[in-house]
């Protein structure tokens, strides 16, 4: 199909690649050099003159008619190298590169832009958009280096980076921490000045200091004032009455001490109440200080509370003593109930009372509880009756609770404990 190729210029040096000219190489894909072409082997037939027309339909009937044959060409086509010569196009590589093509990984990559959290730092820098587009190179602060980074300028007014800012949901990139400063250098005056109103506390800082103390301070007191009363007081009474007790049996016992009047303070009996396991010496009067707080149950011997003795063959014996702290040997006598037995042990005698009412709660001066017949208790005529009075509710002394007893057995110290210290 050699002859319908278009006549061109020669792209390897002039001349047909079957017959090349002098001096010209031979073409690697070619015929070897000084062979002739090989001549077509039939000519094809000339083209119809006029336009082309589509072709009749052929005949349903009779045998298809003969082909004309076609005639062969007269002339040959003229061959590509009939045309001019032109200069031969150098080849690729017949000259060496004289210098590499960059790549693109050798560039060094270019500085990101940093960001911009503060607004009024994006309004202060305006970049060189003329200077930029002369140039190519990014855009930059004006007066910045050449080679300083770029700072990203929100395009628009104000209004616009706030829109922007609001897009972002208002989040700030966080700023950088400052780099750690190198201990060998030395201060500033201005780092120094800061670092000392630093370690200065403030006034607010000193005065919630102050009040965190007291208060501390208070607590602590508190806490020692409810450990005394509570505990201590209660440790040194009974430490004091059980003294006072083994004086008492001792001087009975030798015969120091004889039934008569007594001095306010000194003892001359002993509680036994064997329901709440009380054992305490009782003395004359009822003084906080003489008495009462040394845990010692007193007797209301005083005028304008004076009542009877045991002893007497008529009348009240009235006692008195703490319920709480102190020793409260009286603390539980709430619990006592009608028949419970009160003891009182003297020098000669045992004095068995037993319980027969109780008034729970009463006002502190209601001091006909100690009548020698007192209204309330039950009892209609005069006879030997006991009453024993505390305060209440318990760590308080805002009301009084009183127990009547009366007495039941009279036995001398002679012939033993009487049944009720026994059980």
């Amino acid at each position: 199909m050699t002859a319908l190729r278009p006549e061109r210029e020669d792209l390897y040096g002039g001349g047909s690649p079957y017959e090349p000219s002098a001096g010209a190489r031979p073409h690697p894909h070619g015929r070897p050099a000084g062979q002739p072409a090989d001549p077509p082997t039939a000519p094809l037939p000339p083209l119809p003159d006029g336009p082309r027309t589509a072709r009749p339909p052929r005949a349903a009937e009779g045998p298809a008619p003969a082909r004309t044959p076609r005639e062969p060409l007269t002339a040959p086509l003229p061959r590509i190298t009939d045309g001019p010569r032109t200069a031969r196009l150098p080849r690729i590589t017949d000259e060496p590169l004289t210098a590499p093509l960059p790549r693109i990984g050798d560039e060094p990559p270019a500085a990101p832009f940093p960001p911009v959290d503060d607004e009024t730092m994006a309004l202060r820098v305006v970049p060189d958009r003329a200077e930029a587009g002369r140039t190519g190179e990014p855009l930059r602060a004006s007066g910045a280096a050449p080679g300083a980074a770029a700072t990203p300028v929100t395009p628009g007014g104000r209004a616009a980076r706030r829109k922007a800012a609001k897009r972002r949901g208002g989040r700030r990139t966080p700023t950088p921490p400052p780099a750690a400063r190198d201990p060998q250098r030395p201060l500033t005056r201005v780092e120094a000045r800061r670092q000392a109103r630093l370690r200065k506390p403030s006034p607010a800082t000193l005065a919630s200091r102050a009040i965190g103390e007291l208060f501390i301070t208070t607590g602590v007191l508190m806490l020692l004032f409810v450990t005394y009363q509570l505990w201590w007081t209660n440790v040194r009474a009974h430490a004091q009455a059980g003294n006072a007790t083994h004086r008492l049996q001792d001087d009975w016992a030798s015969g120091k001490r004889s039934p008569g009047v007594f001095e306010p303070g000194q003892g001359f009996a002993i509680l036994h109440i064997p329901k709440l396991d009380v054992v305490a010496p009782i003395a004359e009067g009822i003084s906080n200080k003489r008495v009462l707080d040394k845990g010692m149950v007193g007797h209301y011997g005083e005028a304008p509370l004076k009542t009877a003795m045991p002893q007497d063959r008529t009348g009240n014996f009235g006692l008195a003593a703490h319920r709480n702290t102190h020793g409260e040997p009286f603390r539980y006598i709430n619990r006592l109930t009608p028949g419970d037995a009160v003891v009182v042990e003297t020098q000669d005698t045992y004095f068995v009372y037993r319980v027969t009412s109780t008034l729970p709660v009463t006002s502190p001066s209601n001091v006909s509880v100690l009548d020698p017949v007192p209204p309330g208790s039950g009892f209609t005529r005069p006879g030997r009756y006991i009453t024993l009075t505390t305060c209440t509710p318990e760590f308080t002394s805002k009301y009084r609770l009183i127990v009547w007893g009366k007495m039941v057995q009279e036995r001398p110290r002679a012939k033993g404990k009487p049944d009720a210290l026994i059980e």
